[in-house]
């Protein structure tokens, strides 16, 4: 039986293939995440402008009666009024009759975006390389519908794939994330931590958190707000329906069509909500002190507006609403604020967070739900961004810095008295060490028994 053995010492240099192989194995990997990208950002443009466009047509062939009278439609009218409008739920003024309308339906701009966050949830890759191709390819998408509808002019040609970067992007980042193969939100919330700028400091960005979280609770409470203005102007609404008669077609254009400005008329409600309110056409006024109405669309969404039953004393207490959303904001960040290492410059930057961020976010959300909707008197629509802004900001950077600033106080009082109960605590026990040393008596000699012993029996011994 004979065994072999290897030789000992390095082994011969070779030439191996196999990087040259891994790197000409990525070309393809590189092409699919682009091409999955692309098909992404197709779908979600032929999805959301699908759904735009069908409305439109039903509503043209409703109104006009083309398919019952014989007469050719003109299908170019609806759909490039349909496209017109799906810009402008991106963002995008529409001009018509030589009118700008930079009021933006925000249903129609959540509409494009579900479908670029289905989309990629669907078909894209958890990859850059896919969220890029997407991306890019929206943005396309969005500058050729802008130059081919033919309703935007000038320099909102230019905007057009702005925004359609911005809100494809953000939709297609918030699809990828969630595929399985995409790294966790624990991962992300780490990687952002360490894009942070340095100058940014850790409480501001937490404060920054809490804004958001005080954004979000206030827009919750308008939504339920708008809930009981539908309940109240219920009767309004049923008679303007009464009053247009749009048929079966028509009734279901529009109740879709109404959802499309919705989300706007909640954000209206946060104007409301914290005191200056919302106008609906020039001269108009809707807000906890007082309403002034005028003439209004003929839009049985519109009904649900506030009454003046509803500027009262008691909904002059509104403004309290947003404080609550600062308190529970302060709570969020004061959780999360380690209370031994918290300075009172802390409490500011995270109070200065807190304020910043919601105002700022609902500044720009008011700025995007107001604007002109039309000629004449609806040229003037939503509430004032700036003062809405700055209201809420103080509202909930008020209601947070009680919080914050009550528990560092309170944290500071219970440190003094900790310290004092251990100061006192150390000068008992050096007390009760000193007293029994100071007390003790000096040793002395045992005294002689003075007692006479006791007589012996018998005689004494001689």
């Amino acid at each position: 039986m004979s065994t072999t053995t290897r030789p000992r010492g390095p082994a011969p240099r070779t030439t191996d293939p196999a990087p040259r192989r891994g790197l000409l194995a990525r070309k393809p990997l590189v092409l699919t995440d682009v091409a999955t990208g692309v098909v992404t950002a197709v779908q979600a443009l032929v999805l959301s402008l699908a759904v735009v466009v069908l409305l439109a047509v039903t509503a043209y062939l409703a109104a006009t009666g083309a398919s019952t009278t014989g007469d050719e439609p003109q299908w170019g009218r609806p759909v490039a009024v349909a496209t017109g409008l799906w810009l402008l739920g991106h963002g995008v003024p529409l001009t018509a009759s030589g009118v700008s309308i930079t009021f933006v339906p925000l249903g129609i701009g959540a509409l494009a975006l579900f479908a670029c966050y289905a989309s990629a949830k669907r078909s894209a890759r958890a990859t850059w390389v896919s969220w890029t191709a997407a991306t890019v390819t929206y943005t396309l998408g969005t500058m050729a519908a802008a130059l081919l509808a033919g309703t935007v002019h000038g320099w909102a040609v230019l905007l057009a794939p702005l925004v359609g970067a911005l809100l494809g992007g953000t939709g297609f980042g918030a699809g990828v994330l969630v595929r399985p193969e995409a790294p966790r939100m624990s991962e992300v919330g780490e990687r952002a931590e360490r894009l942070a700028p340095a100058l940014v400091p850790a409480v501001l960005r937490l404060g920054a958190r809490g804004g958001l979280v005080a954004t979000a609770l206030l827009v919750g409470a308008a939504g339920i707000l708008v809930a009981a203005w539908a309940v109240a102007g219920r009767a309004t609404s049923s008679d303007i329906v009464t009053a247009l008669a749009p048929g079966w077609a028509g009734g279901v254009v529009l109740a879709i069509a109404q959802l499309a400005v919705l989300p706007d008329l909640v954000l209206w409600a946060v104007g409301w909500l914290a005191g200056p309110g919302f106008a609906v056409g020039t001269g108009t006024r809707f807000s906890v002190f007082g309403v002034e109405s005028g003439p209004l669309p003929a839009l049985p969404l519109l009904g649900a507006l506030p009454g003046p039953d509803w500027a009262n004393p008691v909904t002059a207490w509104a403004p309290v609403v947003v404080v609550a959303c600062g308190v529970v904001a302060g709570l969020f960040v004061w959780r999360r604020l380690d209370p031994d290492l918290v300075r009172w410059s802390d409490v500011a930057w995270s109070i200065c967070g807190v304020a910043g961020a919601a105002g700022v976010v609902v500044g720009v959300l008011q700025w995007i739900a107001g604007g002109s909707a039309g000629p004449g008197r609806l040229a003037d629509v939503g509430a004032d961004p700036l003062l809405t802004g700055a209201l809420v900001a103080a509202e909930v950077g008020g209601g947070a810095g009680a919080v914050i600033i009550g528990s560092r106080l309170d944290l500071a009082a219970r440190r003094r008295d900790l310290a004092g109960w251990l100061a006192d605590r150390r000068d008992r026990r050096a007390v009760a060490e000193v007293e029994p040393a100071e007390a003790e008596p000096a040793a002395t000699l045992p005294e002689p028994d003075a007692t006479p012993a006791p007589p012996q029996d018998g005689p004494p011994s001689t």
